[in-house]
């Protein structure tokens, strides 16, 4: 396994998780600085990434470009409640670029975002959800042929993972941020009056892949082999 990949791992899966939960128990704006720790065990596995050769500064500039995209993608539907396509654009930047860079353009574009949406508590479990949206969808598309990807299949794939990973975590955050005193009830009310959200949510990322997967993913594919990027 890749030094990367396996650093890449051991953030989203140990240390980010680790954070949140310190930041559980800290009082205060204490999501400033769990914020700021998941930024900082993102980005060392994408620099490790980097290691061993020569970055060209476009393959940075197209990542923000989508981090950039993904915001406003969020923005631009701030008046219809729900309906984000931020995850389908997550999952593309995922596909196209892999798994490390498909969790640094989840987890930058809900920090970002949420500066016109408000920070809060819940920004360090949103950057959570979405990087790992897109690190799931590098996992597993970031050249390989085995699976599909037509609209129909990657637009399946998105409402699969929002559905049943990403709405979990953030449904887990409201959880966590908000109840005082866990109970079954308490906590089985929240994950029940979620459900709606989440099929709005999920159905919004099958749309979005529908109509702009094909053209975005031609897009990037041109623009990656034109500059012989990502080798």
């Amino acid at each position: 396994m890749k030094k990367s990949t396996l650093f890449s791992l051991i953030s989203t899966f140990i240390c980010i998780p680790g954070a949140l939960l310190l930041g559980r128990f800290l009082p205060g704006r204490a999501y400033y600085l769990t914020s700021t720790l998941v930024i900082i065990f993102l980005l060392i596995p994408f620099f490790l990434a980097f290691e061993g050769r020569k970055p060209q500064a476009r393959e940075l500039v197209l990542i923000a470009v989508m981090c950039a995209l993904a915001t406003v993608s969020r923005a631009v539907f701030a008046w219809l409640p729900n309906f984000k396509p931020i995850y389908g654009i997550i999952i593309l930047s995922g596909i196209a670029f892999g798994a490390q860079a498909g969790f640094l353009v989840g987890a930058i574009s809900a920090f970002a975002s949420n500066f016109l949406f408000g920070q809060g508590p819940w920004t360090p479990w949103q950057m959570l959800a979405y990087g790992i949206c897109g690190f799931i969808a590098g996992l597993c598309y970031y050249r390989k042929d085995k699976l599909p990807k037509d609209p129909f299949s990657l637009g399946l794939f998105g409402f699969i993972t929002v559905l049943f990973v990403v709405c979990p975590l953030l449904d887990t955050s409201t959880v966590l941020t908000t109840l005082t005193v866990f109970t079954p009830t308490a906590v089985f009310s929240i994950y029940a009056t979620a459900i709606l959200t989440n099929l709005i949510q999920a159905g919004c990322t099958l749309v979005t892949l529908l109509l702009l997967s094909k053209p975005l993913l031609a897009i990037l594919m041109r623009i990656i082999t034109k500059y012989g990027l990502y080798q």
